[in-house]
């Protein structure tokens, strides 16, 4: 997995824990994002090891990610927050959080974020 990769996935591990909990649909998705980025082993169980304990916005290390990169977070964050069928208060909070901290043009943000959601809420059964 490439470093940039690795930045993304532990940054979707702090959206996992956006509502306080890190559930099994929130744990297979994480678990899909190690396969989808081809993680090592080794980068797996440092994955797993970093999602074990709760994580925050404080977390993410946008500095060290492009703007390419924020934009790939943003719309996997958005997904993620629908993976156990819907979107909570706390999870939308932060999505809202996040896209402050991207840094990212508050109308691309939201167009990011809208493109997202109608996509997550079109594909539930897929999530």
């Amino acid at each position: 997995m490439r470093e940039e990769n690795m930045g993304i996935v532990k940054s979707l591990v702090s959206v996992a824990w956006a509502d306080g909990h890190f559930d099994v649909k929130e744990r297979e998705m994480v678990e899909a994002l190690i396969s989808t980025f081809e993680a090592t082993e080794e980068q797996a169980a440092e994955i797993r090891a970093y999602a074990a304990e709760k994580k925050t916005l404080d977390d993410i290390p946008v500095w060290d990610m492009p703007f390419d990169d924020r934009r790939v977070l943003l719309r996997h964050a958005v997904f993620l927050t629908y993976v156990d069928g819907e979107q909570h208060e706390t999870e939308k909070k932060f999505v809202e959080d996040l896209c402050a901290k991207l840094e990212l043009d508050a109308d691309e943000a939201k167009k990011i974020v809208e493109a997202a959601e109608h996509s997550a809420k079109k594909h539930l059964d897929l999530l």
